[in-house]
Order: structure tokens, then sequence, then C-alpha cells
């Protein structure tokens, strides 16, 4: 339906008493602005019966003439909302007619179904959105919430056009293909075009971190065979660097849409992204291809969706994201093309087994033909140890370390693996109170564990309540800011467990500890988490001695690794071998295809194989640069 037809809709169905003085399309919603609050809330069911009647999400708001003074508004609010809600900040966007209250306890926000929610809202006139504090400060977390707010009219502006873009009358194409510009048979830069006639969506844009060879670290955007400018959408899965590092790249050569994923999703780019321009100068030697600036105009052009949340990304495809299990906000994206042509999975990098972080990953989808599926674990061999003996191979191996007054360093992915392995060591340290070695976290793992605690809803439902009633495993005692100049004295200091960053020891933080420690047979390294091949973390894992390593003159050294190095599997954010198999049996509906992707060659052809077997129906593992019709 086109947004005119939309916008006609609607104003026959509002009750003239209303007042209603603006109809447009917002983004993914239709707004609507009202003079005469109090009379739309007469009816319970109007906002329900104007959804169903446009297919769309409908938005109410206050015609800004109609608006509380600022200074008034704000008193009345503070006035409100119960002094135990923790209330951190109110901050006014007049261009939206909104009031942004951000709280400890957002619950005590939004009051029994609403109530404060709509009592502040009718009067005051601005609408309030509850965004949660987290539990710790996140430097990342104030600024994106910040440029919300101060570059509000910007927005605006782009997501009335994206509105206007997405309201079109459903075209019809008569073929729909997949493309693989990266991430197939092999991890990182992962990269997926989806094109119909009528339709250009990017799922993922990805960079391989762990190499500095630039034939292997970017995605093929050169094989597009189209401008930046004609892409309708970008989606992320998920914010790991192999799956949306090089999305600032777009914006700086002329992509100006939008981009989808979850919120947690848009802090954790943030984050990531602005410390891989610091890790490509320090640690890479290389210049980065975005700056802050690229990053800053990509926090703009960001629409939050919600798990479940069906949403219209083009005029002929809707999106749903589903939790994939693996790190806060990560999605498995599902596309519905056409009026039912096609339905397409992309999974994302999934969890289908136990973690303490999450539910295992979704496996019922509302319809589904074609399933694109990581492989990372897919091998006949990948089948990692069960999590009890795990966690009981790190403990034994920390306990030994620590007899011999050393030092365990852990490298981690600041995202996903640092917060499971931390709940893991905290769960320790209570069960066994007389241990009381700190456990120093260093580089982004403080910020990204802060994110995590904005965000309790994505978390499993036990520590989801822990957060909520103030007993953060995040903020024990004995876990320990590491900062700047403390790496000497960590290092020189008592037994301690570090966990360090980056998680293959590709410059950062953990790279710098190795360095330090690795001399020492007392110390020990522990992998937790997926090596690339390409990685220093690989080629230490599987016995090399001596290492090349680049000093503080910038000098390549040789590095003698003198220290344990074991592996405690089982932690791994992505499915193994058995855990992938059980994923596809259970999966609702039973796909018609699966493409096996994110995963080294003879994995993902292996995999492949195995699937196919499996469900009985065509399989296969699709390349680099392979171009595939779905119909």
């Amino acid at each position: 339906m086109h947004y005119k037809e939309i916008i006609k809709k609607v104003s026959e169905m509002m009750p003239k008493e209303c007042e209603v003085t603006k109809i447009e399309p917002e983004g993914l919603s239709m707004v609507i602005y009202l003079k005469n609050i109090e009379a739309f809330y007469k009816s319970d069911t109007l906002i329900k019966e104007l959804a169903t009647a446009i297919k769309k999400k409908v938005t109410i708001r206050t015609d800004p003439a109609a608006l509380a003074p600022v200074d008034k508004a704000k008193k009345l609010i503070e006035s409100l909302i119960p002094a135990e809600a923790g209330v951190k900040g109110i901050s006014f966007v007049p261009e939206m007619s909104e009031v942004h209250i951000e709280a400890m306890k957002s619950g005590l926000v939004i009051g029994k179904g609403g109530s404060l929610l709509k009592e502040i809202m009718l009067k005051t006139g601005w609408s309030p959105m509850v965004i949660r504090a987290p539990t710790m400060p996140s430097v990342t977390l104030d600024g994106v919430r910040k440029i919300t707010v101060v570059e509000a009219a910007e927005r605006k502006k782009f997501l009335i056009e994206i509105g206007k873009k997405i309201c079109q009358p459903n075209p019809t194409s008569d073929w729909i293909r997949v493309v693989g510009l990266g991430g197939f048979k092999e991890v990182g830069r992962s990269c997926l075009l989806v094109q119909t006639q009528n339709s250009k969506v990017l799922i993922d844009v990805g960079v391989n971190a762990s190499t500095s060879d630039t034939a292997r670290a970017y995605p093929y955007l050169n094989m597009l065979g189209f401008s930046m400018g004609e892409l309708d959408a970008v989606v992320i899965s998920h914010g790991h660097m192999d799956h949306m590092g090089f999305l600032p790249y777009l914006f700086a050569y002329g992509y100006e849409g939008p981009v989808y994923c979850t919120p947690p999703t848009r802090e954790l780019m943030v984050l990531l992204q602005q410390d891989y321009i610091n890790l490509c100068k320090k640690s890479l030697n290389i210049e980065p291809l975005y700056s802050k600036k690229d990053i800053h105009n990509e926090l703009k052009h960001i629409i939050p969706v919600d798990y479940g949340e069906v949403v219209d990304i083009t005029p002929e495809i809707k999106m749903t994201l589903y939790n994939a299990g693996h790190i806060l906000g990560s999605s498995s994206v599902h596309l519905h093309i056409g009026e039912g042509a096609h339905n397409l999975v992309y999974s994302g990098d999934l969890k289908f087994g136990f973690t303490r972080l999450f539910d295992p990953a979704n496996i019922r989808f509302p319809r589904l033909e074609t399933l694109l599926i990581e492989s990372t674990y897919g091998g006949r061999n990948d089948i990692s140890l069960n999590r009890y003996d795990s966690e009981m191979r790190l403990t034994n191996i920390i306990e030994e370390t620590i007899a011999k007054r050393g030092k365990v360093l852990i490298p981690v992915f600041a995202v996903g693996r640092s917060q499971e392995i931390l709940l893991v060591l905290e769960e320790y340290v209570r069960k066994h109170p007389e241990f009381q070695i700190p456990i120093y976290i260093d580089g982004m793992v403080l910020e990204a564990s802060a994110i995590h605690t904005a965000y309790p809803e994505y978390l499993r439902e036990q520590l989801q309540r822990r957060i909520l009633s103030d007993r953060s495993p995040f903020e024990n005692p004995l876990i320990r800011i590491a900062k700047g100049t403390d790496k000497e004295t960590i290092v020189g200091g008592e037994p301690a467990i570090i966990l360090a960053p980056s998680g293959m020891l590709a410059g950062g933080p953990s790279a710098e500890y190795l360095r330090m420690m690795a001399d020492d047979e007392k110390n020990s390294l522990i992998f937790v988490g997926y090596q690339s091949s390409l990685s220093l973390g690989h080629k230490i894992q599987n016995g090399m001695k001596e290492v090349p390593t680049i000093g503080d003159d910038g000098k390549t050294k040789l590095l003698k690794i003198n220290m344990r190095v074991e592996t405690a599997e089982g932690f791994s954010g992505h499915s193994d071998r058995a855990q992938l198999m059980a994923y596809l049996k259970n999966l609702r509906p039973t796909p018609e295809r699966v493409i096996t992707m994110h995963g080294d060659l003879n994995k993902t052809e292996d995999f492949a194989r195995s699937a196919g077997m499996l469900l009985r129906k065509e399989s296969r593992a699709m390349g680099d640069l392979e171009a595939y019709r779905l119909r």
C-alpha cells in the first residue's frame, strides 16, 4: 500500500475529536500527531485497529504546539516517578515530541500496565521512552544515547525518507538470488547479498581482523555490480567484527540507507568498530579504512529492531530477527520475500546448546524454504566437551597455575566469551569463598559487560533476575579493572587471572600480556574460543614455541613461549557438530534447501553432505563470489 493511501486510511479511521494535525511515515512506523491525546485514550482498541488496517506499527504523538514547556514537564515527570526507580537522566527530543527517561528500574517508570507512561503523556503531552540504565558506567552507551538526542532533526528527516520508500505497492519479482561476498568456505568477512529484480539487501558486512592481507580481509563489495547508493538496506546479525566491521566503510563510500539490527547490537558495533580503528594503528600497523566520523554517520542510520518484530525493509521484503544464542543481541534473520514467494533464514552465528548467558537459538519460523547456516564447527570430528567437564577443566588449570604462584592469561573476545567466562569464574568464587585470587579484566571487557547489564531482557531468566535485583555477577568484588600501565604491576605481582581481548591474540591487551608473561613457565595461557587458521593464537595453540611479535619499537622479534599452553573447549558461542545437527533436526518447518557458510572449506562441505542426508533435502556449500538462484 502506498504511504499516501495509508495516510488517507488513517485519516478516515481517526475520531475527529482527536484533532489530527499530521500523519507521516517515519522509518518502520506510521506516526500520528494529535492535539487531543486524551480523546485518543478513550478507546482501548483504536491503536490496534489502526495497526491491523494498515499492517504497520502505529506511533501516537502530541502536536508540538500542544506540548507542555520543557521545565514544567520535567518537574512533573520527576514528581510522578518514584525515587526508587533510580532515574539517571531525562532528555527531551522536541523533533519527535519524545522525552527519554533513563532509569535503573525501568518497570517502575512504566507502571502497572503502562499506567505511569500514560499519565506522563496525558499531563505533559510528551511521549515517554523508557531506557534502562546499565548497572556499571558505560561511555559507549552514554555516547550512543546522546547522539540519538543531538542528531534527532537529521535522523527524523532520514526516517521519513525511508518510511516513504518502504510504503510503496508490493512489486512482483520473477527471480530471487543470493551472492556470497565473504564468509563462504571461510571464517571472517561475512557478507551476503540477497537480490531480486526490485530489492538489494546486504546481510552482514564483516572484516577478517586476524589478517592484514587486504585480499583476504574485506568482503568482495567491488563485485556487487551496482553502486552503494542502490542498496535498499543492510541487516547486521550481531556485533562481532567479522559480521559488521566493514559497515562504516559503506558510509565512507556513498551508502546512505538504513541499517537494521537489535538495540544491543548497535551499541556493541560502535564499541568494537572504534577499537578496530585503534587496533589498526597500534597493532596491525595499517591505516584503518574508516574514521570515527564514519561510525558516527553509521549510527545515525541504524534502525533498531527487537526480536520477533515483523518489519518491512523494502516494499517486497519483510524481516524478522530471532535469538541466535551466540552473543548479546545476536540474530537469525528471517526474510519473507514477495507475497509468500520465498522465505529465507540466515542463521548468523548460532548456539543451539547451553550457555550461562543466553537461551538456545530459536528453531521456530513461520515459513522457511532456504536456510543459510554457519558451519564453524561443522566437521565430523568437531564434538566439544560437555559443559560441566569444560568448566572443571578450566578451573583445574587455574588452580594448578595458582598453586605454582603463576598467573593465568585467558585471551577472550570482548563481547560474548569474556562475559561467559566471568560467569563461570564468579560462580566458582561464590562456591569457594577461600579462593581470593583477583580476576582482572582489561580492554573492552568492562564496557561490553556494562552493555549486557543494560539489556537484561536478552539474557537467560536467572541472569536477568540477578541484574534486576542489583546482584549483577559482573560486579563481584574480586573482579577488578586493569587500567593502562597496570599491566606491568599485575604481571609482576601476586597470582592473578587476566581476561583480555583480543581472543585470537591479534593485537590488543592480550598480545601485550603475552609478551610479558610468555617466558615464565609458572604462567598459563588458556584458549577458550575459536582460533582462526591465520591467527597468532592458532599458531601457539598448535605448538609453536617461537612466534614473531612486534615490539614497542615497531621491530619484529621472536617471542619464546615457555608458559603452559592449554585449550578449554566447550565455551564457544558457536554450536559444535552435534548441536548443529540437533538444530537441523528440530528446525520447524524443515527447509527445502540448506546452504552452508561460515566455516573452513572442508567443514562447510562435510556439513552440507551430512545436512542433506539428515533432511533428505538439497544441500550444498557455497563459496565466495558464487551466486545461487533460489527462485
